[in-house]
């Protein structure tokens, strides 16, 4: 694309759109290799609640990016629709959950693992992750029948605040589980996301081995809905399915969620996506850490939290859309900026050009 072609299309974008936003990695619908794998198949009968042949493909298919033939593999709507049916489904009445203080089902899930009765056990976390030093002090903490009882670990990569688990964290944190009679659970509603981080050294068949149940997301990372849950623990495989009819989570056209897997799965499409979304992100980060803005946190994925004054916040807030995280002080805050897989460049573009402006 020449220099004047593409100064045209950001005039045009800037004139066109009213609002651009940057609240969320969901704001697009699906990737067109969906959309017509939907179309496609549309009129073909198959069976219904996940047997159908779309979505048996779907598990063989990941199976094998897994490396992991036992692997148990179930297609849910969404990513709180997998914490509470993973985590109700496990623990008994009197067990309980770790989670750190920024973790999903503790702040942005309405306390729907505790409407099933089960206690979080809240870990503060200056980085979103857990460790086995502050999951100890939870231990020490519950000694006796007069309390629950610890029972799993929840974590997610990427975290809630955009950080990522290195391998050699999460070998430390699945030893220190089965040591402690714990089982590991990982969020992953932008698994896509932290696996393709430059600075990750994990792997799909890594999770395989290294955690009891995983979910890979497809909502944040270019499907119109769907998580599939991985269950690699054979101990918590029995009678899933009755789980998930009974929490609503068994879908008669189980065949939309197990079809988009295969298209994200079947080349590098999921992984690709990723890619763009942590590229638009590293864009931005980089222009602003440029211009001598801290950040909350350090992420290398498609979540970044630039501190910015208020003042700049109020500008930028005229054109874009994005959540203000948390205040810094009088004059400072923290907002979240979130890319996906359909960025626009010439957003970022647009969004770099005003903040340089102010």
């Amino acid at each position: 694309m020449s220099d004047s072609t593409e100064k045209n299309s950001l005039n045009n974008y800037l004139e066109t759109q009213e609002f651009y936003s940057f609240r969320n990695d969901y704001s697009e619908g699906a990737h067109p290799n969906i959309l017509n794998a939907l179309l496609q198949t549309n009129f073909k009968q198959q069976n219904g609640y996940g047997t159908d042949d779309y979505s048996q493909k779907a598990i063989e298919l990941l199976r094998h990016k897994l490396q992991n033939a036992n692997a148990d593999i179930h297609f849910v709507s969404g990513g709180t629709q997998a914490n509470l049916v993973v985590i109700s489904s496990i623990l008994r009445p009197y067990e309980s959950v770790i989670a750190a203080n920024t973790g999903h089902i503790h702040v942005h899930e309405t306390g729907a693992v505790e409407a099933t009765g089960h206690k979080i056990n809240v870990v503060d976390s200056k980085d979103g992750k857990l460790t086995p030093k502050n999951i100890q002090r939870v231990l020490e903490e519950h000694t006796d029948e007069h309390m629950v009882k610890p029972r799993m670990v929840f974590i997610s990569n990427s975290t809630e605040i955009g950080t990522i688990y290195k391998k050699k964290e999460l070998e430390e944190l699945f030893c220190f589980c089965k040591s402690n009679g714990l089982l590991l659970y990982l969020d992953g509603a932008r698994l896509a996301s932290a696996l393709s981080s430059q600075e990750s050294d994990l792997s799909l068949p890594d999770l395989s081995k290294l955690v009891d149940v995983f979910y890979i997301g497809g909502t944040k990372n270019g499907a119109l809905l769907g998580e599939a849950i991985v269950i690699n623990n054979d101990a918590l495989k029995l009678n899933f399915r009755f789980h998930l009819k009974q929490k609503g989570a068994l879908l008669a056209k189980g065949r939309l969620l197990g079809l988009q897997f295969i298209e994200l799965f079947k080349e590098n499409l999921y992984f690709n996506l990723a890619k763009h979304a942590n590229l638009m992100a590293f864009k931005l980060s980089e222009t602003i850490e440029g211009l001598g803005y801290k950040f909350l946190t350090h992420s290398s994925t498609n979540q970044i939290f630039p501190i910015l004054p208020n003042k700049v916040i109020e500008q930028l807030s005229k054109k874009y859309l994005f959540y203000i995280w948390s205040k810094i002080d009088g004059e400072m805050s923290a907002i979240r900026l979130v890319t996906s897989w359909a960025t626009e460049e010439y957003a970022v573009d647009s969004f770099i050009k005003d903040l340089e402006s102010f």
